[in-house]
Order: C-alpha cells, then structure tokens, then sequence
C-alpha cells in the first residue's frame, strides 16, 4: 500500500526515514566539549532546533544542550555564561539512526518526552539532526 501510494499519510509513515527529513552537514547544531555556554548558546540559536551535540576531539556525541536545559539553568545559582558546556549538558542523550522509520523516531520522542535529537552513526557521530517541527512538516505527525 505505501509503495502504491507514497504521497499520502500512510505512505508517508511507512516510508519515511530519518535521513529523508534530518538537518544535516553545517546545518547540525553542534560545539566542542571545549565550548562555553555562551558557545553552545549562540550555536543554539544559529541552527534553530532547540538543542546543541557536544562533541568530543573524534567528533563523537558526547551530549546534549537544549532550550529546556537553558531555561532550567536561567534560574540555577551558579549561571554564568562561560561555564564549560560540558559540566551542564546532558549525557547519554537519546539518539536515533539515519534507516529508522521516522514514525518510529516519533515514538520514541513520545516516550521519552523530548522535542529534538540527534541522528547518529555506528561510531556515536552526529550525521543528522531533527525536531518535532520536522516531523509536523514531513507529515508524520
């Protein structure tokens, strides 16, 4: 049914994989584990997806900064703008693979509750990066 109709919803859902609707190449909202908040910050806003990757030296994911980290921080006591990103971010952050069906990438956001994440490669490498905006303007919501 999705090969005959490729246009539609369902076609769409069944379909439709990461790679057809990530960010990819300059567009991925990333900093070095190196970078200050500010960094990660103006990067943030550059890219416009909620979130930075925080990378190491081999441009391995290392973390995770987002808006709702941000605003969590805005009120924490120790804020100041040139905190090593990396005492802040996120490890272990949710990622998905370029072949998963987006739908499936859909569910898994769901469950976890987030708005963004990273698409990565065998080696943990950021290759994409998408939002639930994304997933609302390729139809898979």
């Amino acid at each position: 049914f999705a090969l005959s109709h490729p246009g539609g919803a369902l076609g769409r859902k069944l379909l439709l994989t990461n790679k057809d609707i990530m960010h990819t190449d300059d567009r991925i909202p990333v900093v070095s584990d190196q970078a200050t908040l500010k960094e990660a910050i103006i990067e943030m806003s550059a890219k416009g997806l909620g979130m930075t990757g925080i990378t190491d030296k081999d441009n391995t994911l290392i973390g995770i900064f987002t808006d709702g980290d941000l605003r969590r921080w805005l009120d924490h006591d120790s804020f100041k703008t040139d905190l090593k990103i990396t005492n802040i971010m996120t490890t272990n952050a949710t990622s998905s693979k370029a072949n998963v069906l987006a739908a499936e990438t859909l569910t898994l956001m769901e469950a976890k509750k987030i708005s963004c994440l990273f698409v990565i490669d065998e080696h943990n490498k950021p290759i994409g990066a998408l939002n639930m905006h994304d997933l609302l303007k390729a139809g898979v919501i």
